[in-house]
């Protein structure tokens, strides 16, 4: 099955929609422009419902299909942007220096908006569709406060579906699969406490330069040496501070980094090692210590059952050779973890092109652009979903 005939004629209106989100980036819980663009359009299709302000920006559009049944589904899309300068030369550039859609959010949400459109028209299908329209997918976790602030008890649905652009596959492919697909994030920040002293007479003082270089390769240790090699886990110090002059030894020094793993005991057991190997060297230095581990995003775990469905509506969109039900879990973290703890989904990849063509470059790059071709394949991806899940009866 080709594109749906009506999203295809739908292309140049979300592609206007879609410019003209990216004109007007802004960052998590701040998408107060993006939530009322949402909303003047959502008000324009017809929807049974528009709730707005969960979790500040965020909006739920209800549409209701032909029939009576009370079967309900959920469709996600994010909205919020990145702390970039854009560096392309574009007719719609960001208009909001040093903020740009560098992850393609634009699109996600043009392609649902589009959907949305379509099934509002038709209505062809049974049940109750809820269009999620998510803030704050960067850093922020938009979706746990969603959750939180009872997304699904609001909106009782059985299932919860997303997806992300994937730069590098070509316009026309989707790959998917079972279970982990992208990691839990955690972040530390580790506060090492010294004696300040001067330069020339370090024996005076407590280094904490000295402490942190020790911390810093006793980390990596974790992965290398103290889990499973098969169990994926990536510590990284991403951040190093201390000291303002040349010739002090300063009083603190603080590391800041991330962890990823895809399984919630691994996230515990890098959280006790890296408490016992902190501690452990502090004293040896007779420095002290603060370790901060905060979990952010859960792993994103797609449900087999739904994998295996979506995978069935992806061949009969771009048929068989352009799907992969066998993707490979990626490091990269997404919130849309904290709806699939909850309900049980999907989250795909879509092409949006080779890199360094119309796919343009990977994501979180300050010359990044969605590529506006796969709009219609996403809205119709939507539309069959949601047409598939909740049939009509004969």
């Amino acid at each position: 099955m080709p594109v749906n005939n009506r999203i295809a004629d739908l292309a140049d209106e979300m592609t206007e929609w879609r410019q003209e989100m990216h004109k007007h980036p802004e960052t998590a819980f701040e998408e107060v422009w993006t939530s009322a663009y949402i909303k003047e359009r959502l008000d324009t299709f017809g929807m049974d419902e528009i709730h707005t302000g969960i979790a500040k920006t965020g909006i739920v559009a209800v549409l209701k299909g032909q029939g009576d049944s009370d079967r309900a589904i959920g469709i996600r899309a994010d909205f919020d942007a990145l702390d970039i300068l854009e560096l392309n030369d574009l007719p719609y550039k960001s208009q909001n220096p040093g903020k740009m859609h560098a992850c393609g959010h634009d699109g996600h949400t043009a392609m649902l908006l589009g959907a949305a459109k379509y099934m509002a028209e038709t209505r062809n299908f049974d049940g109750t569709v809820y269009f999620i329209f998510q803030p704050a997918e960067e850093n922020e976790g938009g979706g746990r406060v969603m959750v939180e602030e009872g997304l699904f008890d609001r909106f009782p649905m059985e299932a919860v579906y997303g997806m992300h652009n994937s730069p590098g596959l070509p316009i026309g492919q989707i790959s998917m699969g079972p279970g982990p697909m992208m990691a839990g994030y955690d972040i530390f920040e580790i506060t090492i406490d010294g004696y300040g002293t001067h330069a020339a007479r370090p024996h005076q003082g407590v280094d904490p330069v000295i402490v942190q270089a020790q911390i810093v390769m006793a980390l990596q240790t974790i992965a290398s040496r103290q889990t499973d090699a098969i169990d994926s886990v990536v510590l990284s110090i991403t951040q190093v501070h201390g000291g303002d002059t040349y010739n002090v030894i300063p009083q603190q020094v603080k590391l800041r980094g991330t962890v990823r793993s895809f399984k919630p005991e691994m996230q515990d057991l890098v959280e006790e090692k890296m408490n016992k190997l902190c501690a452990a060297i502090a004293s040896a230095y007779d420095a002290k210590v603060d370790v901060h581990y905060e979990r952010r995003y859960p792993p994103t775990v797609n449900d087999p059952a739904h994998t295996d469905f979506c995978a069935e509506i992806a061949r009969s969109l771009v048929g068989d050779d352009n799907v992969n039900t066998k993707a490979r879990p990626v490091m990269g973290s997404e919130d849309f973890s904290f709806m699939l703890q909850e309900k049980p989904g999907c989250y795909i990849r879509m092409g949006n092109g080779e890199v360094g063509g119309k796919g343009g470059v990977v994501v979180h790059n300050p010359h990044y652009n969605f590529n506006d071709e796969a709009l219609p394949w996403g809205a119709t991806y939507w539309a069959e979903i949601a047409e598939k899940s909740l049939p009509r009866k004969a």
